[in-house]
């Protein structure tokens, strides 16, 4: 946690006002914002925030296109694929700039040279969670049973990043369990709720209004620190595994060839709402946290990512896809 708030800080300080360019008119049509997971995931949350916004900063259309499945990689492709115009944008998660170059053997894109970054916006922690019927009261017991019974247990996975955030965790334990795969976390934690896996990994704020209902329950924090919306939880940290910290992130990528002037109009114009007051309060009201930084600062954390992420499969012998 203290190399993101590093980060963050780095950002305020170093984060100068983009110079005035001649857009030529951009935007002067709809833009499009592929999200690579379906609706009621905390990544579509916050995208649906960040469009209303830019619309009112743009005063043209923004809508959200949901592309779920194939761990992100078809929205990354989607954007990939589409005009360098600015018009089409991937709102990014982990999963397809970062996660799934350290989990797959043989990636379709490289988001390296096939992305342009945009700008770094926002993050949030995520949470250990089993169903309200579960014989797991603690994280302690889960682990426990993991232990004893290798491969008995299944959990839910909504993407790369939540793959390896639970392969991760379970080599700490030094136990086994066997994945299965969704098209986000919305979908895992409605398994999850219906008994249909023993435990999973998800979004803190897609999980909490399950937890609130009563449907699951939060045995743990992947975060350095305790949620005041959930305060009972504790980090996986407090529980003796120390060095593991693993969060969300979101940033905006565009297809790369982009022009310089359309980036340089969504960089400020996002960087812009994400530190201004309104924004500030829907993250702290969202369970969010506000990670800011310039698409240069972007390139520079996402290769920071893909190098960290790799290292953790290597090291823990995490199965690439």
């Amino acid at each position: 946690m203290k190399k993101y708030m590093a980060m963050i800080a780095l950002s305020s300080v170093a984060l100068a006002p983009v110079a005035a360019v001649a857009q030529g008119g951009y935007p002067d049509r709809p833009i499009k914002l592929v999200v690579p997971y379906p609706p009621g995931s905390g990544t579509d949350t916050v995208a649906r925030y960040a469009a209303r916004r830019l619309e009112t900063a743009f005063g043209k259309p923004v809508v959200i296109e949901n592309k779920p499945g194939g761990n992100a990689i078809i929205a990354a492709q989607t954007v990939i694929n589409a005009p360098a115009d600015g018009y089409t944008l991937l709102w990014a998660a982990n999963g397809p700039v970062t996660t799934n170059v350290a989990l797959y053997k043989k990636l379709p894109y490289n988001p390296l040279t096939d992305l342009q970054p945009v700008a770094r916006l926002a993050f949030s922690p995520m949470g250990l969670y089993v169903p309200a019927a579960s014989p797991y009261k603690t994280a302690a017991e889960l682990f426990a049973d993991a232990k004893q019974h290798p491969g008995k247990l299944n959990y839910g996975s909504g993407s790369a990043t939540y793959n390896i955030a639970t392969e991760w965790l379970m080599s700490l334990v030094g136990a086994k369990a066997n994945g299965i795969s969704y098209k986000g976390s919305s979908p895992t934690l409605t398994d999850l709720a219906g008994n249909q896996v023993d435990f999973a990994i998800a979004e803190y704020s897609a999980g909490l209004p399950l937890v609130k209902a009563g449907k699951i329950r939060m045995l743990a924090l992947t975060s350095d620190r305790r949620m005041p919306s959930n305060p009972e939880a504790p980090t996986l940290q407090e529980l003796g595994y120390k060095e593991y910290f693993q969060v969300a992130w979101w940033g905006v990528f565009a297809p790369k060839g982009t022009p310089k002037a359309v980036v340089s109009r969504l960089e400020e114009t996002l960087l812009t709402v994400f530190k201004d007051a309104e924004t500030a309060r829907y993250l702290e009201q969202n369970n969010f946290s506000a990670f800011t930084g310039t698409a240069e600062q972007l390139r520079a954390f996402q290769k920071a990512e893909i190098d960290r992420e790799s290292k953790l499969v290597d090291r823990f012998n995490i199965p690439k896809l």
